[in-house]
């Protein structure tokens, strides 16, 4: 019983590491924007959508600014 568990736990960790790491690599490369309310529920516009399109510009000028103070 503890050796099946312990061999499903490695397995669970392997997958989650896995999985993290063909993300990293392979998926989502571009852009994104998330924005954060005070309720606690975020909001992520792409790159490809119009919203991220039309404020992306504008994060890219509030950071360079903030990095500059």
């Amino acid at each position: 019983m503890r050796r099946r568990l312990l061999s499903l736990a490695g397995f669970a960790t392997g997958a989650v590491a896995g999985t993290a790491l063909y993300r990293r690599w392979f998926g989502g490369g571009g852009e994104r924007l998330d924005l954060y309310f005070d309720d606690g529920s975020f909001v992520t516009f792409g790159a490809t959508s119009r919203e991220g399109a039309r404020l992306l510009p504008l994060a890219r000028q509030v950071l360079t600014a903030a990095r500059r103070a």
